[in-house]
């Protein structure tokens, strides 16, 4: 069984676990599954906005596919919900993508 079905079956049992999703949006990420990464990485941000991996995964992607306005969009909004949880480390990334799309 390859690590995909696995975290599908786990997923099956678990359908709305953000680190799962996360985790399958990766392993699709790893293969070039562009679509499914997507899907799964937007499922996340709405279901659960703090769940902050999301932003820099999901904005990195967009960026893959040159879609830089939309990525800074998203990185923005990790940074205020980073901000408001208090996640110093995780706004210091967001900001840090973010600044290399405005230069």
């Amino acid at each position: 069984m390859t690590r995909i079905e696995q975290l599908d079956n786990f997923l099956k049992e678990s359908p709305n676990d953000c680190f799962l999703k996360h985790a399958l949006a990766m392993e699709f990420l790893k293969i070039d599954d562009i679509g499914k990464a997507k899907k799964l990485l937007e499922e996340n941000l709405h279901f659960d906005p703090k769940y902050i991996a999301t932003y820099y995964h999901l904005g990195q992607l967009l960026e893959k596919l040159s879609l830089p306005e939309e990525a800074k969009a998203v990185y923005q909004a990790g940074m205020e919900i980073a901000k408001d949880i208090g996640d110093q480390h995780a706004f210091g990334e967001l900001r840090s993508v973010y600044e290399e799309l405005l230069y």
